[in-house]
């Protein structure tokens, strides 16, 4: 185990987990939410505002990071830590998805994946021991493992060979970290399970990540288009695979109903851009179920959005005509609105798992949140 890195399951419900992460620059409750950060903000928030939401840890990108500014800037400027204002834990994908999802033209081998920049064209390699060192030099608090990551319409010839490859990879990235010095000894990084829907290559690859040893265990690979049902039917069995001890962490998921399924499954930690995004683009989440902020019937609405949330001075009626108009306001108070809503439904899991109460409240959530559509 990683110095300065402890996870406590402190009660459990069925499948599901309630605990802490314990890290040098704070504590995780669990299940764990991690808004999304891309370039080094979270979208229209400010840093003491995401944490007033509820978060306790962010999310930053390593592919847009290691473009714009440079890995190296961030580190000659203190780090992703004092660089963005943030001062509690920061979890770093391993750039991956992103480079195999925004770069049309890449060429992947056993070395890394070599590609052109979606921004200016510039060409760059991505290798475990390069992600690795952005990562580093980024400041992360938990570090990702780089893998390949390959549709699961794929052929099966295809997820083995990136399952087996996403192994090899995942050893040279836990070696590369090791070799950190005094960021190794106060972060941790997290494996990264593969082998889509195929039960036999999810235990292949937990089987692989556990004999190298982790500090966390992420299931990647899914959130990618195979819907809902195929995710759930696949997290099953994947997080049972993986070492009880040790948190587990569902990479781009998503929606409430998603979260609240998957940690009835045993995922303790999530990320998602679709708060965010959502509500740059008008949606709100709510407990009755995402609301069209631009929906002409909220035009004269003079009610809040909700009566808790932290945008309930302003109404309806006027959200709806930001959103029209186009003002950046709208798009804050939004993301606001929901990054807060996201940590009220994990508060909410927390405490019903700690209760026993996990199913009544799972089941109360759902029959509310898919009653209707607004």
């Amino acid at each position: 185990m990683t110095a300065r890195f402890h996870f406590t399951i402190h009660a459990t419900d069925g499948k599901a987990r309630t605990g802490e992460i314990a890290m040098q620059r704070g504590t995780i409750r669990t299940p764990a939410f991690m808004p999304v950060g891309t370039a080094g903000t979270v979208k229209a928030m400010r840093p003491a505002e995401v944490r007033d939401t509820g978060a306790d840890i962010i999310l930053g990108n390593t592919y847009h990071l290691m473009l714009r500014p440079g890995a190296e800037r961030v580190a000659k400027l203190g780090g992703l830590h004092a660089f963005s204002g943030w001062e509690r834990p920061i979890l770093t994908d391993s750039g991956g998805y992103q480079v195999m999802s925004l770069s049309a033209l890449t060429k992947r081998s056993e070395d890394g994946v070599s590609f052109k920049s979606h921004l200016d064209g510039s060409a760059h390699m991505l290798s475990p021991e390069r992600s690795i060192e952005i990562q580093r030099l980024l400041g992360s608090d938990i570090v990702m493992a780089f893998d390949e990551l390959v549709p699961t319409t794929s052929t099966p010839e295809v997820q083995l060979a990136a399952m087996e490859r996403s192994m090899r990879w995942a050893r040279r990235s836990r070696a590369a970290f090791d070799a950190g010095g005094p960021h190794a000894e106060a972060a941790a990084i997290f494996g990264i399970q593969q082998g889509a829907l195929d039960e036999r290559l999810r235990k292949a690859s937990a089987d692989a990540l556990l004999e190298i040893g982790f500090d966390g265990y992420a299931v990647g690979g899914l959130a990618v288009g195979e819907g809902q049902d195929a995710m759930f039917a696949c997290l099953d069995f994947a997080p049972g695979q993986l070492d009880p001890a040790k948190p587990r962490y569902l990479m781009g998921v998503g929606k409430p109903d998603d979260i609240v399924g998957a940690v009835e499954r045993g995922i303790d930690m999530f990320d998602c851009v679709l708060p965010t995004r959502s509500g740059r683009n008008g949606q709100a989440f709510t407990w009755d179920g995402p609301v069209n902020v631009r929906n002409a019937k909220w035009a004269e609405d003079l009610a809040p959005l909700d009566p808790d949330s932290p945008i309930s001075a302003w109404s309806m009626a006027y959200l709806h005509h930001l959103t029209k108009a186009g003002e950046m306001l709208g798009a804050m108070l939004l993301t606001q609105h929901n990054l807060w809503f996201y940590q009220q439904v994990m508060a909410g899991l927390r405490d019903a798992i700690a209760a026993g109460t996990l199913t009544e409240w799972a089941n109360a959530f759902r029959a509310r949140y898919g009653a209707k559509n607004t």
